[in-house]
């Protein structure tokens, strides 16, 4: 993953990928995995989101992979929250990994800075699902198909909430980067049933008038 192009991002602040709010597809579709209370739930690429807080309240455990420490700082510091943070070495490059982990509402949020390339399912333990807002729509087409299988490899084939978003990728640059449904199988059939939950089109950007569509799926282990 380009480390440095994601650094710069927040160290500028050029965030627009955060969402103040809680992401209302959530909220709608969570039940869909039909988790009991307490589970562990695994989320891509968190950044800062508020969404892990709303999975805290709603009584699971969060585990979060994030390649870029100041937005891990930012939602504890956020969130009033003084996290234990730990060292690791990683077994796949012996690069220094590091876990803020910290409770909210009486249940745990573990987040890695890591590349996620660089954790293994034996590090952050048993996952149940996956909630993936931004993480694969912020990874260019080629970075796509590895992460997809990283994240099999990391929940051993878990449930997925996952939200895409498709659009003329011609009209504008990613990230968040459009995918189709032919993509979407090509990353995830092999492993996983792929239903639609919903589809909802809005305009982008008013100057532009680009159209996008957001689509919501569960991804359930074949």
């Amino acid at each position: 993953m380009n480390s440095k192009f994601w650094q710069q991002r927040w160290q500028e602040g050029r965030i627009g990928f955060h969402q103040s709010d809680v992401n209302l597809q959530l909220i709608k579709y969570f039940s869909t995995l039909a988790l009991p209370i307490g589970s562990r739930v695994l989320v891509p690429l968190c950044g800062k989101s508020v969404d892990m807080v709303w999975l805290a309240r709603a009584g699971y455990d969060v585990i979060g992979i994030e390649l870029v420490e100041s937005a891990v700082q930012a939602f504890f510091d956020e969130q009033n929250i003084t996290p234990i943070i730990t060292e690791f070495t990683s077994n796949f490059d012996e690069s220094t990994l590091k876990r803020y982990q910290g409770q909210l509402a009486g249940q745990t949020i573990s987040l890695w800075v890591a590349d996620i390339f660089a954790l293994s399912s034996t590090a952050i333990g048993d996952i149940a699902a996956v909630y993936d807002r931004a993480a694969l729509i912020a990874l260019p087409a080629d970075v796509r198909p590895d992460y997809s299988e990283q994240i099999y490899k990391l929940s051993n084939n878990a449930p997925q909430l996952l939200i895409t978003l498709n659009y003329e990728q011609s009209k504008k640059d990613g990230p968040p980067f459009s995918i189709s449904q032919e993509q979407l199988k090509h990353y995830y059939d092999a492993n996983y049933e792929i239903i639609e939950l919903e589809n909802q089109s809005s305009i982008l950007n008013s100057a532009s008038e680009l159209s996008v569509t957001e689509h919501v799926w569960l991804l359930s282990k074949r």
